[in-house]
């Protein structure tokens, strides 16, 4: 397809080290391999986008409310002498990256988890010092999805990874899905989730059909909505109607709800990931 090809030249031409591309479209899932890589790789902070469809479902179902608040939720879990503030973190606080921190943390792809000093990862992020008062500070932190992972398994009984499976994975037929656990086994939630391009770009096509899988219904059209206007790990990239994810060494996952595609793509090149967005908006109306 001529977007796939445009694509393909502008990743040969500047030698961007991109692994693989998959656009959907009204007729399927169309794929290119740019150069010889592994069939499934780290998504990187894609993955968030994933937890929120995790928390879109409970939202969905009614077993979670974007405002209440984390204390509520880990009721007795906080750590004896934890920040107050934490009283009044809320939900959508945590998603938005707006709890209070002051500094990016739990990020196991460039710390080492041996500096934690526990193997209790929600405690890690409980004790960590709050600097602001939360809703007052935008600080892009991996702690925050971590600590969404396991609102998930407190809301729905079972580990973010097995509710998506049951929910996404397996109806819309991810063929292979893997995520990085901390060491009690719960999903990184921020990072980690390793899939194919092309399993990736489903979650694209889901938003772009308001919440639906070629007539399956995975969220309601008034959580699409709600992500896509609050910015749930979803940002408009270069003009309106044109949305997407990316992760820290270039991958993407995009919509354009005027030309009814979804894109996403795999590789390990920052710069080249960015410059790649920005082209293939260019490409698209938005």
């Amino acid at each position: 397809m001529e977007l796939l090809q445009k694509m393909r030249q502008a990743v040969w031409d500047n030698r961007w080290n991109l692994y693989n591309a998959a656009v959907m479209d009204a007729e399927g899932i169309h794929t290119l391999q740019f150069q010889p890589a592994n069939a499934c790789n780290d998504s990187y902070s894609v993955a968030k986008l994933f937890t929120v469809t995790a928390l879109g479902m409970l939202w969905d179902d009614k077993k979670l409310s974007f405002d209440e608040r984390i204390c509520d939720i880990f009721a007795g879990e906080l750590p004896e002498g934890h920040d107050p503030r934490w009283e009044k973190v809320t939900v959508e606080q945590v998603v938005k990256h707006r709890f209070g921190t002051g500094e990016g943390y739990l990020d196991i792809d460039v710390e080492d988890i041996r500096d934690y000093g526990t193997n209790d990862f929600l405690q890690v992020v409980f004790r960590h010092p709050l600097a602001f008062e939360p809703g007052t500070h935008d600080q892009y932190s991996d702690a925050a999805y971590y600590l969404l992972s396991r609102v998930v398994s407190k809301k729905s009984g079972v580990r973010l990874d097995d509710l998506l499976m049951q929910k996404l994975f397996t109806p819309l037929q991810f063929q292979e899905v893997a995520w990085s656990k901390c060491p009690m086994g719960y999903p990184m939630g921020a990072t980690g989730l390793y899939i194919r391009a092309q399993d990736m770009v489903k979650l694209g096509w889901v938003y772009l059909n308001g919440g639906c899988y070629e007539g399956c219904r995975i969220l309601s059209e008034d959580f699409v909505r709600l992500a896509i206007k609050k910015g749930y790990e979803l940002s408009t990239v270069d003009k309106p109607g044109l949305y997407g994810k990316g992760g820290m060494h270039g991958q993407m996952l995009m919509f354009s709800q005027q030309d009814g595609v979804a894109v996403a793509w795999h590789g390990f090149d920052g710069e080249g990931g960015s410059e790649l967005m920005h082209l293939t908006a260019s490409w698209l109306h938005g």
